[in-house]
């Protein structure tokens, strides 16, 4: 076939993405995320009319070790970034993924890369609405854990279905329950490894058809060991926990031992319908979806054996034969790091509501010089290519890893990518990791709206009675020395730092509210050597600190350098006299408004 990539690009047609002619590389979710491939979702998209939620959530982690999250709100036109996670390990593997209840409330999964025996996760207090996070909890394994996937299926609405990289470094499934009481979950049953390769890390990527079965593809090995490396196809049945290959053939039972795959002749001749491809190279995954009738397709790069030369595939059941076809080449890696993880190739998605819809992150020669940039690929139900079109043109930086979320074909927000310059997945003081951008197709993200801001005092002091709704900006400098105490106190409204936890706690007549995080980063790793070693770094303390209190009919918001912390009931305030201070610390400046202000306003005052 011609390669797609050497074709003129033709103009995006306008009914998609009718803005992407003037805005080269999209609208900025983040100025600061990324994510790796492996673990997803890493964006959702979730309604429910009767509770009035529709809302997107997209999950990130940036090279400060915060995990973080934008929810859009569709219903008010609002977006909010919230702090998942402070000072975790830098590095983008550990990107969080989502789970929706059945209760509506929304589950956030992470984890350290390989070296810690457990999952985190926390839950929204409120269905729909991640602004209201409870505690972290942990789920403690005997293994190490990386990239996890959770899924609830119809047949069993009442488990949770989490797949992983765990046991052996293998592809991992385990059973859990639904959170209880404090929400808690549990193992019902101990983890299972699915299946057992030749090589030491098969590399899988699942999905569901919702119902009853996990679909699931996976390669022998890391591309940078094996060569061949070969892609196979598996689904779990989950009522009777068994290994099936694509025709429905059963392969083994889960729960009595894995099933064992290798890249021999008489393996392909003796299960032939578990291979997707098995030629003389190193193939990585990138995603797998399901068609309208069922049959999986499949996004894969089959890369050379030198790794510099990177091609694109887009593979389809036929319900015969694995239909495989050449999109376009992706260059070699897309980073700016020679000699590093060279199978690093910019990257694929499927559109899960439309699957013959493939976006690739692509090399292409523009005002900038040779940058990747995401272009659509259609084709076909006999698996043509019938048209190309540029999302991304003359961009500045590249556009690479791109994503598209499910169930959001009834949003104009839908597609995702990472913008940016990238040296490393991990922070260390050889590199600074991955400094990119999260950025997307969705115009609501840019800042063109009229600021609603009333200002009632700007200084360095202020005393006086403060209105039903206000929101106080201020600057701070903590005492790195000395760090704990009152950080800033608003009359009889105190928030502090806990000099043993470093944990952010406010309080007001007599209750307090403990934050999830640290006031802290994980910026010392750029002063340590890269690796995943199993060790805690130590934190890095804040020197300035702009924090932000919304007050709003009782509820208080608080906002660490512009992402939101806490979300808490504290009840009616006393808001006369009221002197705003920072008794152990160095209050710089004070700008206090008279109504509330969204995430979008408070980000435009940093």
């Amino acid at each position: 076939m011609k390669r797609i990539l050497l074709l003129p690009l033709l103009l995006l047609s306008s009914f998609v993405f009718p803005l992407f002619a003037q805005i080269s590389s999209g609208y900025e979710v983040s100025p600061e995320g990324a994510w790796c491939w492996f673990a997803d979702p890493r964006a959702i998209h979730h309604e429910n009319s009767k509770k009035k939620i529709r809302k997107t959530y997209i999950g990130y982690i940036d090279v400060h070790g915060n995990i973080k999250a934008m929810q859009y709100d569709f219903v008010k036109n609002e977006q909010v970034e919230v702090l998942v996670r402070s000072w975790f390990q830098p590095d983008d593997h550990n990107n969080p993924t989502f789970l929706v209840l059945p209760d509506d409330r929304v589950m956030i999964f992470y984890s350290r890369h390989t070296d810690e025996a457990c999952f985190y996760y926390r839950i929204s207090q409120k269905p729909g609405d991640i602004t209201t996070l409870g505690e972290e909890k942990r789920l403690e394994t005997d293994h190490n854990t990386t990239y996890p996937s959770p899924f609830i299926l119809a047949d069993d609405p009442d488990h949770i279905y989490l797949c992983w990289r765990g046991l052996k470094w293998h592809p991992t499934i385990a059973k859990l329950s639904l959170p209880g009481e404090r929400d808690e979950v549990r193992f019902v049953d101990k983890p299972y490894q699915i299946v057992q390769s030749t090589g030491s890390r098969p590399y899988a990527k699942y999905m569901s058809n919702g119902k009853d079965k996990i679909y699931m593809v996976y390669t022998t090995g890391h591309p940078d060991n094996e060569n061949p490396n070969f892609l196979y196809f598996n689904y779990v049945d989950v009522n009777t926990m068994t290994l099936h290959d694509v025709g429905g053939r059963e392969l083994s039972a889960i729960e009595e031992g894995v099933f064992r795959v290798n890249t021999t002749k008489e393996y392909v001749q003796r299960f032939p319908a578990t291979v997707v491809d098995n030629p003389q190279l190193r193939d990585w995954v990138w995603q797998v979806a399901m068609d309208k009738d069922g049959a999986p397709v499949i996004a894969f790069v089959r890369i050379s054996e030198d790794k510099k030369s990177h091609d694109y595939y887009y593979g389809k059941w036929t319900g015969a034969t694995w239909q495989k076809t050449f999109l376009a080449n992706g260059g070699g890696h897309f980073h700016q790091t020679e000699n590093l993880e060279m199978c690093y190739s910019g990257g694929m998605a499927i559109d899960p509501d439309n699957v013959n819809q493939v976006y690739c992150s692509v090399p292409v020669e523009g005002k900038h010089g040779r940058v990747y940039e995401i272009i659509k690929y259609t084709l076909d139900d006999a698996g043509q290519v019938v048209s190309t079109d540029t999302i991304t043109h003359n961009s500045v930086k590249n556009n690479v890893r791109p994503y598209m979320i499910q169930g959001s074909n009834r949003t104009p927000l839908r597609l995702m990518w990472m913008h940016g310059d990238y040296y490393d997945w991990i922070v260390s003081k050889s590199r600074p990791g991955y400094p990119t951008a999260i950025h997307a197709d969705f115009s609501g993200f840019k800042e063109d709206k009229q600021p609603r801001r009333r200002l009632l005092s700007e200084g360095t002091q202020f005393s006086g009675k403060l209105p039903n709704k206000f929101t106080i900006h201020t600057k701070i400098q903590l005492d790195t020395a000395n760090y704990k105490g009152t950080v800033l106190k608003i009359g009889e409204l105190i928030y502090a730092v806990n000099a043993e936890t470093l944990q952010p706690e406010l309080s007001y007549v007599g209750k307090k509210y403990i934050s999830g995080n640290k006031l802290a980063t994980a910026d010392s790793w750029l002063r340590a050597d890269r690796g995943t070693n199993g060790r805690w770094y130590a934190l890095e303390k804040l020197i300035y600190l702009e924090l932000t209190l919304v007050y709003d009919r009782g509820t208080c918001s608080i906002y660490i350098n512009g992402l939101l912390d806490q979300h808490v009931a504290i009840g009616k305030l006393d808001r006369a006299g009221v002197v705003i201070s920072s008794p152990n610390h160095d209050l710089h400046e004070i700008a206090v408004y008279e109504n509330v202000l969204n995430w979008q306003e408070i980000t435009a005052l940093r």
